[in-house]
């Protein structure tokens, strides 16, 4: 690599990507790189599912009972984009959406105390849900003592 570059970018987390296309689309000359064989750094997805028991070293890999581990796709930092907030514009700013894939979600899942819990996402799951955290905890959540 003799090449001379104005900067230079390591870790491709949200914050590195966002710094390294600003940094590009205003002319600078980036060299970009991550240590890890994915990229996203601590917030990144992985897929297959075989990838995110390496990534935890977890010898015995997924049952078969999960199906194929290209079916998976698990964020390590769920990941959700306010349609018009600042973050929005300044990925669209970079032109990295050429690159993202903005979907509908169909589910979100907690993993928590050893049990998977869907996220509810409207009024009537909510009020059904069993999950650590419900409806009636929010009042306590939005108060000093907490839930």
């Amino acid at each position: 690599m003799d090449e001379e570059y104005d900067v230079i970018v390591l870790g491709t987390g949200l914050t590195e990507c966002i710094l390294s296309g600003i940094m590009s689309v205003n002319g600078k000359k980036v060299l970009h790189m991550d240590r890890n064989p994915y990229y996203g750094g601590e917030s990144s997805s992985i897929t297959p599912l075989e990838e995110l028991y390496k990534r935890f070293q977890l010898l015995e890999g997924p049952p078969e009972s999960m199906g194929r581990g290209r079916d998976w796709n698990v964020d390590l930092i769920p990941k959700f984009l306010m349609a018009n907030g600042q973050l929005v514009k300044m990925l669209l700013y970079t032109e990295v959406t050429r690159y993202l894939d903005f979907k509908v979600v169909e589910g979100s899942f907690v993993y928590k105390g050893g049990k998977i819990y869907k996220v509810p996402s409207t009024e009537t799951e909510a009020l059904a849900s069993r999950a650590p955290l419900g409806p009636r905890d929010i009042p306590k959540c939005l108060s000093k003592e907490g839930p």
